[in-house]
């Protein structure tokens, strides 16, 4: 019995000198002052000895290390504590997809000059000083296709120019194969009129517009939504807290310090409560951002396949060589329909129409494309490499609002169990956890929330990201809709599927034009007839077309 007693008095004892002494440190307040130094505050702001029944605003009114003064300094540091992991997470996903945008811009833009060089290289080899004197109108059109890629249809209209393009192209062409007559500017209108109807250049022009439209289309709307998205995430996290949000951060990171508790870490579920209630209006824009990025991953996977920039662009000089094959391999029907549709032209000296085929410069043999000795683009990357790797990080990117609490609320940020500060004291927390967003926030037992007043800044930055996903999803399907048309539909960039053939969705791809032979057939000149002048002055141009602008694949 005595044992007993004398145990029970001991204990006693230990519990009274363990109050006493924690009292003791709250009354001096030395732990809690090198705390706040620590932390890079003041410790001056702390009072030597703490006070009883301070008149605090936002912590317990007990005996206390802080005073109303520190309260108002806590408020502005707790403020910087919640917005710092915040945008930790935030410069990191912005820092990503700047990286991102700048490598696959940098790529394009690779490809579109190396594919302008390849064909100037190839040209120069083939067709020499011929292809000097017409050299502007590749340039132009290269020059277009860069506009395009970086202003869309509102710089450049691509239909427009290809068929400018197609149509300049075979009025040259058309003089050089009869430049024994002379065409007036009206003529070669007549000549333009009838390009649908004569097809010089085969099948080309049109499969190469359906590629250009949907790769370009593709390729610069990815890129624009790479772009934006460090746009969206840097207007986001510039969002000040709310007042409410702030004294409810102070009271979860800095009341256990003013009781004394400086090693006390806030609950879990009291934690995610705060920063849900401080975040509830960035949760909102997780909807609309997690379509944006299902949006940007579909055309991503475009790029990989239908619409690849980089198969259509790399042997676009194959492809534009092709075309001149077929109107050479049909220059003499192409120009019978001419006649009969447009009048046959004067005819013009003969001496005129030799000096004009002779150019002995045109001794290049043309090489047949070989996509193996293709170099790769882009400091040795390719876009299958590029999409995998941009693929990962919009993936690791969705949800990223609507988690912000659980990241901020990690498990080296809070504690678990009774071994936590619960708001009011060390104890386990017993609301119950609120959901993400706005709405949910009626109920948050921590953070005052006014669910009628969204943010402005988030509302609009949910408004953008829904434009965007419109515009990728029209892109996935080959179309341009950042350019309206007119309203009798004639006029500016089509708004339809970018795509007028059933295979659409099918990879096209031009064949290698088998290399072809050209017989050089001697030219007799009659020393006293017309019809001989006429008859060596075409045989003068076809010879001089074959081995001069017009003959690709030579051996």
């Amino acid at each position: 019995m005595k044992t007993s007693l004398a145990l029970c008095v001991v204990s006693a004892l230990a519990a009274l000198a363990a109050s006493l002494t924690a009292e003791q440190k709250l009354r001096n307040c030395n732990e809690v002052r090198a705390a706040f130094t620590s932390k890079g505050l003041n410790g001056n702001d702390v009072p030597n000895k703490g006070v009883h029944g301070a008149p605090l605003k936002v912590c317990p009114q007990s005996f206390s290390c802080c005073t109303v003064e520190l309260e108002e300094k806590l408020s502005q540091q707790s403020h910087s504590e919640i917005k710092a992991p915040v945008s930790k997470l935030s410069t990191g996903l912005q820092s990503t997809f700047k990286q991102r945008h700048n490598h696959f811009d940098k790529f394009f833009r690779e490809l579109l000059e190396n594919a302008k060089r390849s064909l100037h290289n190839m040209f120069m080899r083939t067709y020499g000083a011929m292809y000097e004197r017409n050299a502007d109108l590749f340039r132009k059109f290269f020059e277009s296709l860069t506009r395009y890629y970086a202003s869309g249809a509102a710089a450049v209209n691509l239909e427009s120019m290809l068929a400018d393009f197609w149509d300049d192209l075979l009025e040259r062409m058309f003089r050089l194969v009869n430049v024994q007559y002379e065409f007036s500017d009206a003529y070669m209108e007549c000549v333009s009129r009838h390009t649908e109807q004569l097809q010089p250049f085969g099948d080309v022009p049109r499969k190469l517009r359906i590629q250009l439209k949907r790769a370009f289309v593709a390729a610069r709307t990815f890129v624009r939504g790479l772009a934006l998205m460090p746009e969206v995430v840097n207007k986001v996290s510039t969002v000040s807290a709310s007042p409410s949000c702030v004294r409810a951060a102070m009271k979860m990171l800095y009341c256990p310090y003013c009781s004394g508790q400086v090693a006390l870490k806030p609950c879990q579920n009291y934690c995610l409560n705060v920063m849900r209630g401080c975040l509830a209006n960035q949760a909102d824009l997780d909807a609309e951002w997690n379509n944006f990025l299902d949006a940007m991953l579909n055309l991503a996977e475009r790029l990989e396949g239908p619409f690849n920039f980089e198969s259509v662009m790399e042997p676009i000089d194959v492809k534009i060589s092709d075309a001149i094959m077929n109107m050479q391999e049909n220059s003499m029907q192409v120009s019978q329909k001419v006649f009969q549709g447009c009048g046959t032209p004067k005819t013009i000296a003969a001496l005129r129409a030799q000096r004009s085929v002779k150019d002995p410069s045109f001794t290049g043999r043309f090489r047949p494309y070989s996509p193996e000795a293709r170099p790769t683009t882009a400091a040795g990357t390719s876009l299958d490499r590029l999409t995998s790797e941009v693929k990962k990080k919009l993936k690791h990117a969705k949800k990223f609002w609507s988690t912000l609490p659980e990241t901020v609320c990690a498990d080296e940020r809070t504690a678990p169990g009774d071994e936590c500060w619960n708001g009011t004291a060390k104890s386990r927390y017993e609301s119950v956890v609120i959901g993400n967003g706005l709405a949910n926030q009626v109920s948050n037992p921590d953070v005052e929330v006014d669910i009628t007043k969204p943010d402005i800044v988030i509302r609009r930055q949910i408004s953008v990201l829904r434009d965007m996903t419109k515009l990728l999803k029209a892109a996935h399907s080959g179309t341009d809709i950042s350019f309206e048309t007119d309203e009798d539909g004639s006029g500016g960039e089509e708004s339809g599927s970018g795509c007028d053939s059933p295979s659409c969705d099918t990879d096209m791809y031009f064949p290698t034009t088998p290399s072809v032979k050209v017989k050089v057939v001697p030219v007799h000149r009659s020393p006293g007839g017309a019809a001989g002048a006429s008859a060596g002055s075409m045989a003068l141009a076809l010879c001089g077309l074959a081995l001069a602008l017009l003959a690709p694949h030579l051996r």
